[in-house]
């Protein structure tokens, strides 16, 4: 067992005798001679896969030729190349930085590509591969460490690009691109470096919203992204009634049929003035050059708002056409990704130098193209018409379409997508970076790429512009855009200025906001983006015509009853139960209450009424109590009368009880008091009736009936019939009282407040009751009302009674028939009315006796019988 291991430690101390070393080599060199514009070593590598122009059209025609062979146009994008710089600058800080990676540098190796798959793809390639090389995987001789790659800056190259990196487990930091949860395995290297695309499209609907614009246009490319921006956008449109004059999709495969359908579109579509504009800078071609060719065409300019995405980019290919093909932007919005103050990369751009370009090739050749110049060599002849270049030329001069000093938003996603990977680098090795790192020549090796994913998603930092960065499994937490607005100055530079943004983290009301007033439009005023000729004004209601889209309406008057206190209201709304519409009807007014109030002259006229006939009937009372051993006073029970004017009395002044504002108590009692007090004077009444029928029975000789019954039956009917209705009044009480009530609707513009009798059954039965007293009451007086007797009162009371129920005959349709006051006012006639004729018919004949005809107050006449 000894000699097995010690011959295993043989064999891997002592080398086979015919083994003889190979120097490993790649092969296959790089066979399309890709150019290597930027490249810093360091222990580890960030790669790039930026652009800095874009292919506007070709003439591939079929495949005999190499396509990477074949001639294209190539439009110059002289602002992206502030992404280059910023992917720069953004390593150096790092590398500065003494406390996020101690004794660790990171490099960068960024390639230009232009905006066409086979060129994004051969450059991904060659990031794997090792330089000069093209052997995607294998390290051959490689000395360097890719860690992560930051490139694909618009939806279509990430997804290529990711395809690519996710095989080799590569992070790839980029513009995202939609994929749904199942295919992150597919992809899952990758993170987005820029907002999300929804609060964009959430702040277009608010941007139209705010300045109430229903009939726009739209203009997408035909691809999976254009798509998928339509039909994000579509329903949210459509949630908030705006609609599209158009919807059209363009093909970058053909751009001749694209550029002649957009010409039909604008040509034909006068009428809308707002238009949005979806896609990349390939798209962004297609347009200008439409709407120069229509302003050319009409001999006049093309004035619309455009709102345009993100990822437009609004370019110029001379700038002696700047008048042809951004004046037509002027006035335009753009939702731009959000971008903050990094003052350090400002002087770092003015610090720039063409002649110590410090291993920049790219960037002598670039100022070259922004400023129009040439550097001449010493022993090179300048060239006639082409100006030097100095080198000292202000970056600040050039116009903000060529470049810019400020940091754009897509050169601060780069900046925070470098600042990312060297935190998630600093948590991946925390302090052990020291020990980690060696002097000897050797490069570090435990770092792996798949390894690195997890540490990105947990990435969080402020960075230099006080801005909070954090990353999820997507990639970007924050989804903040600003908006701009693009305004061509006098002096024809082309400029951007913030005007509003779009923050879903922050409050409700406050995720999206805009500084109206600081808004320049081309047209001068803020557009009538509407379908409708009108918007309806308060008090009108939208009405769409059969047939048309719901944003092309009509307006119609709101229907009675109802307001709309808005504009362009879908429809009109109800007032509250107390409120009634203004004439206008686009305001709710507080109704009226509704009572017969002291203070109007109604009331008032009744109170003085009231007053007068409660006066009128004291004093008859007193005029009685004063002549009580006269014999007209004596004759008929004066008991029986001052009953009978005690109970007059207290029935008017129960009419106090139905004027004023109902309250519970008056509610309560007003219908009971009438009504016991009414049955008082009543049975009064026929008690003096069948007094007078007594009082002939006894003259008859021998008859004594008005001794034996006079006195107890007089009593027993005042004190029973009040002593009934007492009892039903004491039901209706108990069972279903009255109680205050308000009556909303049956008057318009004022509420009734009344009291609700609560059983109106027993509300009926009593006033039953009291017009059977009266019947019996006029039917015994009428029969008795020719008896031979001078005291007869008979007659008078047949009137009287005659008077009493025709009043409440006529008071029950007249009462069923009103409302409000108006029933209030019938019952308090009728109480009074009533009352007066008991009290006129009854009582004055007598006053004119005892007043005015004393000579006829004695017993000799009161006496007399007509038939002796």
């Amino acid at each position: 067992m000894i000699g097995l291991p010690l011959l295993l430690l043989l064999f891997w101390v002592l080398p086979p005798v015919m083994a003889k070393r190979m120097q490993a080599g790649c092969v296959l060199t790089n066979p399309y001679q890709i150019q290597e514009d930027y490249y810093r070593s360091g222990d580890f590598i960030i790669g790039g896969n930026l652009f800095m122009n874009t292919i506007i059209s070709s003439s591939i025609s079929d495949f005999t030729k190499d396509p990477y062979q074949v001639p294209v146009y190539i439009l110059f994008l002289s602002k992206n190349y502030q992404q280059f710089l910023a992917f720069m600058f953004a390593v150096t800080e790092v590398n500065e930085d003494l406390v996020l990676l101690p004794n660790i540098t990171l490099g960068f190796h960024i390639y230009n590509s232009g905006q066409a798959d086979l060129s994004v793809s051969l450059k991904s390639l060659s990031l794997l591969s090792t330089r000069g090389q093209n052997v995607p995987g294998y390290k051959c001789d490689r000395q360097d460490s890719l860690l992560s790659v930051i490139g694909g800056l618009n939806p279509q190259s990430s997804r290529l690009m990711a395809s690519i990196f996710s095989i080799f487990k590569i992070p790839q930091l980029g513009v995202g691109f939609e994929f749904s949860q199942e295919d992150r395995t597919v992809y899952p290297s990758f993170f987005r470096i820029n907002p999300k695309e929804i609060p964009q499209y959430v702040g277009l609907v608010q941007l139209l919203l705010h300045f109430q614009w229903n009939w726009v246009g739209l203009v997408a490319p035909e691809n999976d992204i254009g798509e998928h921006f339509i039909s994000s956008l579509m329903p949210m449109l459509k949630e908030k009634e705006i609609c599209l004059a158009f919807a059209e999709r363009l093909s970058a495969d053909d751009p001749d049929i694209a550029m002649k359908k957009l010409l039909y579109i604008f040509k034909f579509l006068f009428n809308v003035e707002v238009i949005i504009l979806y896609g990349d800078s390939d798209s962004v071609v297609y347009i200008q050059e439409t709407v120069y060719a229509l302003g050319k065409s009409k001999k006049a300019s093309f004035w619309k708002v455009w709102i345009l995405t993100s990822h437009w980019k609004l370019n110029v290919i001379v700038s002696q056409y700047i008048l042809h093909f951004i004046k037509p932007f002027h006035g335009a919005f753009q939702f731009q990704d959000h971008t903050g103050d990094v003052s350090k990369f400002s002087h770092f751009l003015l610090s720039l130098d063409p002649l110590n370009p410090q291993g920049d090739v790219v960037l002598p050749l670039w100022w070259e193209r922004v400023f129009d110049c040439k550097f001449h060599k010493p022993d090179e002849i300048p060239h006639k018409g082409k100006k030097q270049c100095t080198g000292k030329e202000n970056l600040q001069n050039l116009p903000s379409y060529v470049f810019e000093t400020r940091m754009a938003g897509e050169s601060y996603n780069i900046y925070n997508a470098v600042y990312a990977v060297a935190h998630a680098l600093h948590a991946m090795f925390g302090s052990r970076a020291r020990p980690i790192m060696t002097r000897l020549g050797k490069r570090t090796s435990d770092v792996q790429s798949w390894q690195f994913p997890v540490y990105l998603r947990k990435v969080q930092f402020n960075n230099s512009a006080g801005d909070e960065v954090s990353f999820s499994e997507n990639g970007l937490g924050s989804s903040y855009y600003d908006l701009l607005n693009w305004v061509l100055l006098p002096n024809l530079s082309f400029d951007s200025v913030k005007i509003g943004q779009i923050n879903p983290g922050a409050p409700a009301g406050e995720d999206f906001t805009i500084n109206s007033d600081a808004i320049i439009w081309a047209t001068k005023e803020v557009p009538f983006a509407r379908c409708g000729m009108k918007r309806c004004n308060e008090g009108e209601r939208r009405r769409v015509p059969e047939g048309k889209q719901v944003c092309c309406y009509q307006c119609d008057p709101c229907p009675e009853g109802t307001i709309s206190n808005q504009t362009d209201a879908a429809e009109c709304d109800f007032c509250l139960e107390d409120q009634y519409p203004n004439k206008d009807k686009h305001q709710c007014i507080a109704k009226k209450l509704h009572f017969l109030a002291h203070q109007e002259m109604l009331g008032f006229t009744l109170v003085s009424f009231t007053l007068f006939l409660s006066v009128i009937t004291l004093a008859v009372l007193v005029i009685f109590l004063k002549h009580r051993d006269t014999p007209i006073v004596k004759a008929n029970n004066r008991d029986l009368s001052y009953i009978l004017l005690v109970s007059l009395l207290f029935c008017f002044l129960c009419s106090f009880l139905f004027i004023g504002q109902p309250k519970k108590l008056t509610c309560l009692f007003r219908q009971s008091a009438f009504a016991i007090l009414f049955s008082l004077a009543v049975s009064s009444v026929l008690a003096k009736t069948v007094m007078v029928v007594l009082a002939f029975i006894s003259t008859k000789p021998g008859n004594s009936t008005r001794k034996l019954l006079g006195k107890p039956l007089t009593n027993s009917i005042v004190l029973a019939c009040p002593l009934v209705q007492a009892v039903l009044c004491a039901i209706w009480l108990g069972t279903s009282p009255p109680f205050p009530n308000l009556d909303f609707h049956s008057l318009i513009g004022e509420t009734i407040l009344e009291c609700n009798e609560g059983s109106a059954s027993m509300f009926f039965i009593v006033l039953a009751y009291l017009g059977f007293l009266a019947l019996i009451s006029f039917t015994v007086a009428f029969l008795s009302r020719k008896l031979p007797d001078s005291f007869n009162e008979a007659k008078f009371i047949t009137f009287s009674m005659l008077v009493f129920c025709s009043v409440w005959i006529t008071f029950l349709p007249s009462y069923l028939s009103t409302k409000g006051k108006s029933m209030v006012v019938v019952e308090i006639i009728s109480i009074l009315a009533s009352g007066a004729a008991l009290l006129v018919c009854i009582f004055f004949p007598k006053c004119y006796i005892i007043l005015l005809r004393p000579n006829l107050n004695c017993k000799k006449n009161i006496m007399r019988n007509k038939n002796l």
